[in-house]
């Protein structure tokens, strides 16, 4: 299965033999049988990214690889690489960019390992020094539009689990990071905030 967030609303692209059954209230969902046609699959990508009306919608299919590569044909791809990054007292550490609750991730470079752009990034993002990577939590993967083309873009990012000492910690400003933070998962949802969905995944296989 792979999940795609359009917009803030769930694309599930999945095997029609592995499909489960809807948790949700069955009008929220939009689900379809996709039967090969790509240009069909625009008119879901085009309903998630004005006002949806679902809460999600899950094409089902019977060769989901074909599936992916049809989907994958719509959009320039873009890799990222972060980290849910933890200190000795069970910390996380967050950052607060644009008016949204994130985790450090950024562009892998050309020629650059998938890990080590990992853990670049959340130094560059909030000066967090002495990384230690651990294990691959998982890929996410969300969309948006290039603001003067408006080509659409298909961001896939690689997860992992760091930790570090605690240490005061220097938001990268130029890239509108406002706030580097450690907060313990209890702090941090003891409040409202506004959290991107894959974020909440992310951290959601962090405490697997």
């Amino acid at each position: 299965m792979y999940k795609i967030y359009i917009n803030e609303t769930p694309l599930l692209l999945q095997d029609i033999s592995a499909r489960s059954k809807v948790k949700l209230n069955p009008e929220q969902v939009l689900q379809a049988r996709y039967v090969g046609k790509q240009k069909s699959l625009f008119h879901y990508i085009d309903l998630l990214e004005k006002h949806p009306k679902v809460d999600e919608i899950r094409l089902l299919t019977t060769d989901l690889e074909k599936l992916w590569e049809d989907y994958l044909g719509l959009y320039k791809v873009i890799e990222a690489a972060g980290g849910v990054v933890t200190n000795p007292k069970g910390e996380i550490l967050f950052i607060y960019r644009l008016d949204w609750w994130d985790l450090p991730k950024g562009k892998i470079e050309k020629g650059e390992s998938i890990e080590s752009a990992a853990l670049r990034e959340v130094e560059e993002e909030t000066g967090c020094a002495d990384l230690k990577l651990g294990r691959k939590l998982l890929e996410t993967y969300h969309t948006y539009k290039l603001p003067k083309k408006g080509k659409r873009v298909l961001k896939k990012t690689y997860w992992f689990h760091m930790e570090a000492p605690l240490q005061d910690l220097t938001p990268q400003t130029e890239e509108n990071i406002e706030l580097a933070q450690w907060m313990s998962s209890e702090s941090f949802f003891s409040k409202d905030r506004v959290v991107y969905r894959n974020i909440l995944d992310v951290l959601n296989a962090h405490e697997l």
